[in-house]
């Protein structure tokens, strides 16, 4: 009767080792094959992201970043740097350095601050009507053209036409502003890199 109990016990672990190897089979395939694709997905040149406020994906070939995909970062930051008014100053300041590249940070953070508090003891605000937008791929910039107009203590000066280069680089597998000029006569402003920021001179009345 012993050896009858041994026998069924035997069976029973029998059982239970092989039920176990089957499924520690399965879950090894399991993980071979997640690992297989995060291979190939590693492993692949071009990448789809969606950066901010964006309706749809766009690609990154390497380190360079898609036309289109340009194009709405360039406007998004435009906005974020001449869209401004004294209630939308901090906000728009700190979703700025999100995608300031690191060495430009603290420089940019000050410049805004100083800029900020202009605007606000001038009661200004500016707004940027883009009309055109040209990138450039191979060289990861984007100009934005359009009409900047200004508004101090609620009343409106004409608007004046712009034209604003936008810079990024990839750092980190990400996108980063390296600068924001105005472009005129088809040279440089001072408006370089964290600099970028002051519209208004406090003569503008």
């Amino acid at each position: 009767m012993r050896n009858d109990d041994y026998e069924a016990t035997l069976s029973d672990l029998r059982r239970a080792i092989r039920s176990r190897s089957t499924v520690i089979g399965m879950l090894s395939a399991a993980l071979l094959l997640a690992l297989s694709a995060l291979y190939h997905v590693i492993g692949t040149e071009r990448t789809i992201v969606s950066p901010p406020n964006l309706t749809g994906p766009f690609s990154v070939k390497g380190d360079k970043y898609s036309n289109a995909y340009l194009e709405q970062m360039g406007g998004y930051v435009a906005w974020l740097i001449l869209d401004v008014a004294p209630s939308s100053l901090d906000w728009k300041k700190n979703a700025l350095l999100g995608f300031v590249a690191p060495d430009l940070v603290g420089k940019l953070k000050q410049r805004q601050e100083i800029e900020a508090a202009r605007l606000k003891r001038l009661n200004a605000s500016t707004y940027f009507l883009p009309r055109q937008l040209v990138p450039d791929e191979e060289h990861q910039r984007v100009r934005i053209i359009g009409l900047l107009r200004t508004q101090i203590n609620g009343q409106d000066t004409p608007p004046v036409p712009k034209t604003y280069e936008a810079t990024f680089a990839s750092n980190g597998g990400r996108l980063h502003l390296t600068g924001f000029e105005e472009v005129k006569d088809h040279g440089k402003s001072s408006l370089a890199g964290a600099d970028a920021v002051g519209h208004i001179d406090d003569g503008e009345r």
